[in-house]
């Protein structure tokens, strides 16, 4: 069993960071500097649909200021 058949069972919180990029990360870890918890955990799914859901535009925040 390789460890991509492992199924993830932990819970993650939706990040986000100043370029308004988003991410996931374990909430029991420390989220890193310049990260913010955005209100949204749960399961790796459950958080991609979530940020798939509400990051329309990838670009990052001073790229669209400059445009």
């Amino acid at each position: 069993m390789s460890w991509d058949d492992k199924e993830d069972n932990t819970t993650y919180n939706v990040v986000v960071n100043h370029e308004e990029q988003y991410s996931i990360w374990p909430v029991d870890k420390e989220i890193p500097l310049g990260w913010k918890a955005v209100g949204k955990s749960g399961k790796k799914q459950e958080c991609l649909d979530y940020i798939k859901e509400v990051w329309t535009d990838m670009r990052p925040l001073s790229l669209r200021k400059k445009m």
